[in-house]
């Protein structure tokens, strides 16, 4: 629905709904005011015949009706005895409802509304007839409402028929004054489809008229599609050098990790089976192979398989956080959290490392589900002990657990070198090694990337505590799943 439509709509609407109201209310107050106009008449009548009843002791006599008679008023009176007299502008009685007639003479007094052959209405005032004190009858006041249901028919019919023209009438000018408001704006959607069917981004949207909202609009728009220009381009290179970075990545490692592995599988059955012919050593207590001037060695088989193991991290690294830039989502499902990381701890002891591995209390991991990816949890969990002991020469490493209202956050503290805190917004990067000490250390500086990556993707945070020299603790926080978990 387009918003002429829409504005048409509602300025339509709104008024019909004023329109109605209006009328309701006028209709309504003509309709209180009539009717009530004529009991008030009735009621005054009724009093001036009590007004006129003559006699003296108990003999009393009705007044001539007649003397009482108005336009469209008629006027009839019931004796206690049951005689009927009748104004003379009545050619026949009354009708009239026992109940009605029954509530007079018990006291009371009241009006009725009586259909008279299906062929015109009365409103009917019933009173007592009142005689030195005593009742000598019921007094019967009427008059034809059928000049007042017309007037109101009238009404009714004069209030829809100017309603309904007055809504088309404004319906029709709305619609054609917000043609024209809207012109302006359909202009500056022809030209930003133009511009983007012809793909061309230095395009801009030509507007001659006022600076008005759809001047200010065209100028935001303007200057939204020179910024986007611009970063169209800035993208546009860095997604080309990204895509020559990744095709010349691939075509360097894929063919060294092809050769380096081929040859290594090769060199050992050959080192193997030759040992095993000349069962000989040299010097240094290093069993070799001789072929003229060539010497291979197990040593230099080992450099290569490690070379080839660090290339082979670096592109799971890579692929890992090409991952994360495609917005790949990894299934998860609750994980409950202290086996999972008792199994690390077991795991970790057997990773290379000089400073001493301790693991610490877990009993807050007792019955404690998360909802998550195992392996990845696992993965986060080695990057940050492997991290640990690769900078930690002398001393410890300890990984505990503690929870903090509904999560619950995995510790890994090292004694190792620590770093500045400036450093601490700079360490997630890729490539990022903190300072020259770091340098040192063999790594792809690749793996925090990936852990924030993971603690991102389990809607946890990381929380990092260091110091120079004296060491670094990174905590993972993590929702806990109350409906699994033991809340003690």
């Amino acid at each position: 629905m387009s918003i002429r439509l829409r504005l048409t709509l509602w300025y339509s609407g709104i008024l019909a709904v004023t329109l109605l109201v209006f009328g309701i209310a006028l209709y309504a107050f003509f309709n209180f005011k009539l009717h009530n106009d004529l009991r008030d008449e009735l009621v005054i009548q009724a009093r001036e015949v009590n007004k006129e009843i003559r006699g003296f002791g108990v003999f009393y006599s009705l007044p001539e009706l007649r003397e009482f008679k108005s336009a469209g008023i008629y006027l009839q009176s019931i004796s206690t005895q049951g005689q009927i007299k009748r104004s003379s502008n009545l050619r026949s009685n009354l009708p009239y409802s026992e109940e009605s007639i029954n509530r007079v003479l018990q006291g009371g007094d009241g009006f009725e509304t009586i259909n008279v052959n299906q062929e015109y209405k009365l409103l009917m005032y019933y009173s007592p007839l009142v005689f030195e004190g005593s009742l000598v009858g019921v007094l019967q006041v009427a008059t034809v409402l059928d000049d007042v249901e017309q007037f109101l028919y009238n009404l009714r019919l004069i209030l829809i028929v100017i309603g309904l023209l007055t809504i088309f009438l404004a319906a029709s000018a709305g619609w054609f004054l917000s043609r024209k408001a809207l012109k302006p704006i359909e202009n500056v959607i022809d030209a930003a489809n133009a511009v983007e069917k012809s793909a061309d981004l230095s395009k801009r949207i030509d507007y001659a008229g006022p600076m008005d909202e759809i001047g200010r609009l065209t100028d935001t728009i303007n200057g939204m599609l020179t910024r986007i220009q611009g970063m169209y381009s800035e993208l546009d290179d860095a997604y080309r050098a990204q895509r020559r970075f990744v095709s010349d990545a691939s075509h360097e490692l894929r063919t060294p990790l092809t050769t380096i592995r081929g040859n290594v599988d090769l060199l050992e059955k050959v080192w193997k089976s030759t040992a095993l012919e000349s069962g000989k050593e040299d010097g240094t207590g290093i069993s070799v192979i001789r072929d003229g001037n060539v010497e291979l060695s197990l040593e230099a088989m080992h450099d290569i398989a490690s070379e080839a193991e660090r290339m082979s991290r670096l592109v799971n690294d890579m692929l890992s956080l090409a991952r994360a830039d495609a917005g790949f989502t990894m299934s998860q499902e609750p994980v409950e959290m202290r086996p999972l990381v008792e199994e690390v701890i077991r795991r970790a002891q057997f990773l290379p490392r000089s400073a001493e591995w301790i693991a610490g209390d877990l009993a807050v991991l007792n019955d404690v589900y998360v909802q998550g990816n195992k392996d990845y949890l696992q993965q986060l969990l080695f990057i940050l002990i492997e991290n640990a002991f690769k900078y930690t020469e002398e001393g410890h490493v300890e990984l505990d657990a503690l929870q903090a209202g509904g999560q619950v956050g995995i510790r890994v503290s090292d004694t190792g070198i620590g770093m500045d805190k400036d450093e601490i917004p700079y360490i997630f990067e890729r490539f990022y090694r903190a300072d020259p000490s770091r340098g040192k250390k063999s790594g792809t500086g690749l793996g925090l990337s990936i852990a924030k990556w993971i603690i991102d993707a389990h809607g946890g945070s990381i929380e990092v505590k260091t110091q120079k020299e004296k060491g670094t603790t990174f905590i993972v926080w993590l929702p806990v799943l109350p409906s699994l978990s033991n809340p003690y």
